[in-house]
């Protein structure tokens, strides 16, 4: 089961692969809070699902799990533990190294995410070799493997496609491949069925839920509490820029304990 902090109530994992604990941002000309006070604590291989209406903040956190704020804001205090490692405390080098190898990002837009000049397989050999962890024979294995980490073919002539060439279940999958390429320990979705249909997301669900059997921890910025539902093993709601309620999908979805969930849920026309 996954941990959480709430109203002063912990629950400790026997393994966490992430503990947030009071992480505080701020407009930086101000000092205004934008986030306050937020604690949650991920397990290894699970999946958190982070809700919110839109300007909520739980992109705000899901940015400073990597060490970054967006222009305008800073990350004023609090912890942001992977493993061991206090990333809050890092340089900008050591979080350079970091980003994509500890934990990697998955963007919204697979689309605009993909350089539209270059081949597939290319971009996908460029990121392992500009961490210059492979050479050779080695990155083709690896992008091989990558690809059917993401049920996509790993052919000769598939790796040559544009992404324009893709369907945008299929660039989504890339971009997951993309992320998967230094085996991170931990994995950002941000908004990953944004523009998909149905089916599509079926298939995205898929291959989280298959990269999670495996051990991978993610976690999931997401306003499509269908796919929260589905996808998470523990879920966190936001509201005003704070955690408002913590619990397993049936509690949140089925019956939250606040009446502030219970109102965000009603605004959204969910019904279960």
């Amino acid at each position: 089961m996954s941990t959480a902090e709430l109203a002063g109530q912990t629950a400790e994992p026997a393994v966490s692969a992430v503990a947030v604990r009071d992480l505080q941002v701020e407009i930086a000309s101000t000092g205004t809070p934008v986030i306050t006070d937020v604690s949650f604590t991920i397990a290894r291989g699970e999946i958190l699902g982070v809700v919110g209406e839109s300007g909520s903040g739980k992109t705000t956190v899901g940015l400073a799990l990597l060490g970054h704020a967006r222009r305008g804001l800073r990350i004023a205090g609090g912890s942001v533990l992977l493993g061991e490692r206090d990333i809050l405390t890092l340089d900008e080098e050591q979080l350079r190294r970091l980003r994509g190898s500890a934990m990697s990002y998955v963007p919204q837009d697979p689309a605009s995410s993909l350089n539209p000049a270059l081949r597939i397989g290319l971009q996908l050999r460029e990121v392992i070799e500009a961490h210059g962890s492979q050479a050779g024979s080695a990155v083709s294995e690896r992008v091989a493997e990558m690809m059917r980490e993401v049920a996509l073919p790993d052919d000769r002539g598939f790796l040559k496609r544009y992404p324009h060439e893709l369907s945008g279940g299929q660039q989504q999958r890339v971009a997951i491949a993309r992320a998967l390429a230094m085996e991170p320990d931990v994995m950002l979705f941000d908004e990953p069925t944004s523009a998909l249909d149905p089916e599509t997301i079926g298939e995205v669900l898929s291959v989280m839920k298959t990269l999670a059997d495996e051990g991978m921890t993610m976690v999931v910025v997401t306003h499509e509490m269908s796919f929260a539902r589905r996808v998470a093993d523990w879920v966190a709601v936001f509201d005003a820029g704070r955690v408002i309620e913590q619990g397993p999908p049936a509690q949140i979805f089925d019956a939250p304990h606040r009446e502030r969930t219970r109102d965000f849920l009603s605004h959204l026309g969910w019904t279960g």
